[in-house]
């Protein structure tokens, strides 16, 4: 395991890690992998909403509607499916961005990443990582039970006023996007191990081969510093992320609701 002091310089490493990319390999490195990214995000909010609607639909026909264990059973069913169908691009985007940059070499784009995967691993290769996201989907259940409950104590704020004045009885806007940003941080800061093993599973080449022998190796190594590196990085990134989706999911229902 590393000593107190090998932990502390790990951490002063990873703290200086952006500028270190930035002067080593230029202003495009740190947009690695946005590719992957911009062709993943809406699809994979779109197939987890769908999700979600529809089986918080079913559970609330099974228990008591709105409850937590319906919102938590609607998340994880969400969760799995988003996971499942969407980890060939994250894993790609996270390829690209682990690659290094080689004096003379051209980086992989986007195709050539995917063409590499399979050459070198086949279709099982654009699944790794996938338990450790399938472990993350307690951050998922985590971040909708906190969010929900705080939706509940918000349910009686306005969200918009008519011309009269009269205030509509719903959840207000910011305080959705303050709920969502609180239950979001909270989930990452309980649940962010997975994301550090879920990486290191997706390096290429690499010495880990599943999740819990990740888990292990990374521990006995690195010590457990280690599993919350780059945090600060995720919950920049994150929290406005969740905050604004989410707020701007509930707004849109809640205008579709109106109309009809």
């Amino acid at each position: 395991m590393a000593t107190g002091t090998q932990q502390k310089e790990n951490t002063l490493l990873h703290l200086f890690a952006g500028g270190s990319i930035l002067e080593k390999e230029g202003p495009k490195s740190l947009f690695r992998g946005l590719g992957p990214n911009l062709v993943g995000v809406a699809p994979s909010r779109a197939v987890y909403f769908a999700c979600y609607s529809k089986a918080k639909e079913q559970f609330n026909g099974i228990f008591v509607p709105n409850s937590n264990t319906v919102h938590i059973l609607s998340a994880g069913s969400a969760a799995f499916v988003t996971n499942t169908l969407m980890n060939p691009i994250w894993m790609v985007k996270t390829r690209m961005q682990l690659e290094r940059k080689v004096r003379g070499c051209k980086q992989m784009n986007t195709l050539q990443c995917a063409r590499r995967v399979y050459q070198t691993e086949g279709v099982r290769g654009f699944y790794r990582g996938l338990t450790a996201s399938y472990a993350g989907i307690s951050e998922t259940i985590i971040c909708f039970a906190i969010y929900e409950s705080l939706k509940k104590c918000l349910k009686d704020a306005p969200i918009v006023s008519s011309t009269d004045g009269a205030e509509k009885s719903s959840s207000g806007f910011f305080g959705l996007m303050a709920a969502a940003a609180v239950s979001k941080g909270c989930a990452s800061c309980i649940a962010y191990p997975h994301e550090v093993i879920r990486t290191r599973l997706r390096e290429e080449g690499s010495k880990y081969r599943s999740f819990v022998q990740t888990a292990r190796l990374v521990f006995r190594e690195e010590g457990y510093l280690a599993f919350y590196r780059g945090l600060f990085a995720q919950l920049i990134r994150q929290i406005p992320n969740t905050a604004i989706v989410l707020s701007t999911y509930e707004f849109i229902v809640y205008l579709l609701g109106e109309r009809a």
